[in-house]
């Protein structure tokens, strides 16, 4: 159940709103150095049924995508140069908002008489959930982190598996669009 909570988490990053993006590396990694990658292999041996199994499969296909994409050839874990991990996690937060309203005519004679009225408060409370997509990426050679990129927006629900491979393409696209990271000039 768990993991199925968490496959929402990634079901929900939205390609309609802003994504927050961010990334963080090593600066003392050279990133020409990596040519081929491939995906941490599960510490379980559990090969059945997977609640979260095609949203998981349509992570790693965006992944496989975007690092085609940059000149990376999946390669087996023995030989490649980068292994690459996801992590999902979904945190509740909640929203305050109060707006205080000052105005209109006090009919009543006596102090306060005339235009200004009276004080009313009003204030809502939302709870919401953002979930967030965090890929590693771990030289197999010193098994370090070398570079970590997230994704992060409010969860939304979308029907159709199209949505869903879409909002999940969009997602890693725009945060594996800062890997390799350029070098300060």
């Amino acid at each position: 159940m768990k993991k199925l909570f968490l496959a929402a988490a990634v079901l929900a990053l939205s390609a309609c709103s802003t994504l927050k993006i961010n990334t963080d590396f090593d600066p003392a990694v050279s990133f020409n150095q990596f040519k081929t990658f491939a995906w941490v292999e599960a510490k379980t041996t559990d090969e059945g049924y997977h609640l979260d199994g095609l949203l998981d499969q349509r992570v790693r296909d965006a992944v496989d995508n975007q690092m085609a994409a940059k000149g990376l050839t999946k390669a087996s874990v023995e030989e490649a140069d980068l292994l690459v991990n996801y992590l999902t996690k979904v945190d509740k937060k909640i929203n305050v908002d109060t707006f205080n309203n000052n105005f209109g005519y006090n009919p009543y004679y006596g102090p306060g008489w005339g235009w200004g009225g009276s004080m009313q408060t009003q204030t809502t409370v939302r709870e919401y959930e953002v979930g967030t997509l965090i890929i590693d990426l771990v030289d197999n050679k010193t098994d370090k982190l070398v570079w970590r990129g997230s994704v992060a927006d409010t969860i939304r629900d979308h029907n159709t598996p199209q949505e869903r491979v879409e909002i999940i393409n969009n997602a890693i696209g725009q945060v594996m669009s800062a890997f390799p990271p350029q070098p300060a000039e």
